[in-house]
């Protein structure tokens, strides 16, 4: 499963810096509204040290990690579900992602314009939501007018999607977002490719700039707790920075920070584990891979990533632990202790384990 994130917010808040942060694609990021016109779009190696734990018992040609797809949207403003600022343009490109990155300008400097000539952190996040809610009002009313014309013609499945529509549209109404609606996820599937911009799940990442403002990042936080949202807090400018780095640069850079690690890691795992993705890993000669399937998912339907193949004809899942691996130091010894599970058709992937699949052709 492709996650596909798009970074939102409004301009000049750092969406293009945090985007070549990610991506080190060199996207344009100047101080004027709108500098981003066509979204930029970068893939996004998932740092997962297991995959080098792996390497380092196991021989082989290659090491490919899970990625993650990063789209950089251009800056929304007031009036942007009206079509303020080419608004109607940009909203069609965060239709298109899992879920969405917003980032909140949490520093203040007179260098960088901001579009209301004030930095205000969850006032910036409300005027953009309040866009995105809007957005999803003039989609769901135009459904429900469909519904509406579909049941005076005899159609009795329009009878219920309204009914879902209706709550979904009293909520965004209220300015809660479509999530909000305590839809199941049956309930959803039942309204085909709506694709609600407040329905994607959110994560804040306030841009502290080189020197943070700790009452505004404070401020997202507690909106953020009140909505049930992750939130990281970071210096896209430091780390975009840091990228042009060496990595014996970079560690001592890091270290005098007092940082274990770049915040961008932390960006890149939340984003990862808001859509309640896990990881499994392959071995082989050629190549150690880590594949993302969703929470849940079947042994089968995983190897199916692999090949269909593997899915078609999934005979068992011969299943272990990177854990285990490392306190036997071989395969072939926690085979001959017995450490290695056959699991069936009915086996839920766990993050972590590594999997060969057995199959017939």
């Amino acid at each position: 499963m492709a996650l596909r994130v798009g970074i939102v917010g409004l301009p000049n808040v750092g969406k293009s810096t945090l985007f070549n942060a990610l991506t080190a694609a060199g996207a344009e990021a100047v101080n004027y509204p709108f500098s981003t016109i066509e979204p930029n779009v970068g893939v996004v190696p998932v740092p997962d040290d297991r995959l080098d734990r792996l390497a380092r018992m196991v021989t082989t040609e290659r090491i490919v990690p899970a990625t993650l797809e990063v789209v950089d949207i251009a800056g929304l403003v007031e009036g942007a579900s009206r079509g303020e600022g080419l608004g109607n343009q940009f909203l069609h490109h965060i239709r298109n992602v899992d879920a969405v990155i917003h980032v909140v300008r949490c520093f203040d400097d007179p260098g960088v314009t901001h579009v209301a000539g004030r930095v205000d952190p969850v006032g910036d996040i409300e005027t953009v939501e309040t866009e995105l809610g809007l957005a999803d009002l003039a989609t769901l009313e135009k459904r429900m007018a469909r519904a509406e014309r579909a049941i005076k013609t005899g159609d009795r499945a329009a009878s219920r999607e309204l009914e879902l529509l209706a709550r979904i549209a009293s909520v965004v109404g209220q300015g809660l977002p479509a999530r909000d609606a305590g839809l199941d996820d049956s309930e959803w599937r039942e309204l085909g490719d709506l694709q609600l911009l407040t329905a994607k799940p959110v994560l804040y990442v306030c841009n502290v700039g080189e020197g943070g403002d700790a009452s505004g990042v404070a401020a997202v936080r507690r909106l953020a707790s009140d909505r049930g949202a992750p939130v990281v807090e970071i210096s896209a400018r430091i780390e975009a920075e840091l990228l042009q780095l060496d990595p014996e640069e970079r560690r001592a850079f890091l270290a005098e920070l007092g940082v274990a690690r770049p915040a961008l890691e932390l960006v890149i795992e939340e984003a990862y584990r808001l859509l309640d993705l896990v990881t499994f890993f392959t071995l082989s000669p050629k190549e150690i891979r880590a594949w993302t399937v969703t929470r849940g998912t079947k042994a089968p339907t995983a190897a199916g990533k692999i090949h269909t193949d593997f899915e078609r004809g999934f005979v068992r899942a011969e299943v272990f632990r990177v854990e285990d691996l490392e306190e036997a130091g071989s395969e072939a010894e926690l085979r001959a202790r017995g450490r290695i599970r056959s699991e069936g058709r009915d086996y839920e992937i766990r993050d972590g384990d590594v999997i060969r699949f057995r199959f017939n052709v």
